[in-house]
């Protein structure tokens, strides 16, 4: 097994393990540069579940690991670099449908999802969010 190589990725490994704390994984998350492929209709992304999963990855080797799969062939991929906040509180707020953060999905046992639920996306963008409740249980 290689040895996670950023903070993040050094955090997803402790939670998969059962070690992490969750709250200091989502603070890494928003402190972290994180690499999402573009293409020519804006960031990577794929949807499960009814979720829009925006791809990114925590270097730029967990990221070639996916361009193998799902690059454009022999031509290098091209990615942005962004902030886990920005990504969560700009970005998906954006999207006007429930979205979420996958990290490393090329790395099925150091992947790890963020999903659109209040303490990850704003609350507003959170899922099951309801303006007259204020986020209240419907």
């Amino acid at each position: 097994m290689r040895q996670p190589r950023t903070a993040l990725a050094r955090r997803i490994s402790e939670q998969r393990a059962g070690t992490g704390d969750p709250r200091a994984l989502v603070g890494e998350m928003r402190r972290a540069v994180l690499l999402i492929p573009s293409t020519g209709a804006g960031l990577w992304s794929a949807r499960s579940g009814g979720i829009r999963w925006i791809c990114a990855f925590t270097d730029e080797e967990a990221l070639a690991r996916f361009a193998v799969h799902h690059g454009p062939g022999s031509r290098p991929m091209d990615y942005v670099a962004l902030l886990g906040a920005r990504i969560v509180d700009e970005v998906v707020p954006s999207l006007d449908e429930p979205a979420g953060l996958a990290v490393d999905i090329a790395d099925e046992d150091n992947s790890m999802f963020f999903p659109p639920v209040t303490g990850i996306v704003p609350a507003h963008t959170a899922v099951g969010y309801d303006a007259q409740n204020k986020g209240g249980q419907p």
